[in-house]
């Protein structure tokens, strides 16, 4: 019989696009806070989330990196990897959606 052990640098999928666009921001900020030091979240989206990028960055500081797996249209992955030793940047002023009323990454900024 073998004891299984938690692993780091595991990873989890997430796919956005099944998701509607207004729940998005917060079912993606939601998957990456119960993510543990170590582990990776590839993340699949039908467009590039330049504005969701720019939050997780403003929300979660170093402590949360990413790379581009694939980027082309209609097909976004992204593989974003946590660590907790690196320090959060400050909280913005605003934790509102993406830039509001359709911007760029097609959420409806509610």
């Amino acid at each position: 019989m073998s004891i299984l052990s938690p692993q780091l640098n595991t990873s989890y999928l997430f796919d956005a696009r099944g998701i509607a666009k207004r729940f998005r921001h917060a079912a993606i900020f939601a998957a990456l806070e119960s993510l543990h030091d170590g582990e990776t979240m590839r993340f699949v989206n039908d467009h590039d989330p330049l504005p969701l990028l720019e939050q997780i960055g403003q929300r979660y500081g170093q402590q949360i990196s990413y790379r581009y797996v694939d980027r082309v249209p209609e097909m976004i992955v992204i593989e974003f990897q946590i660590s907790l030793g690196q320090q959060p940047a400050a909280a913005p002023a605003s934790a509102g959606g993406c830039g509001g009323g359709g911007g760029a990454c097609g959420c409806s900024g509610q």
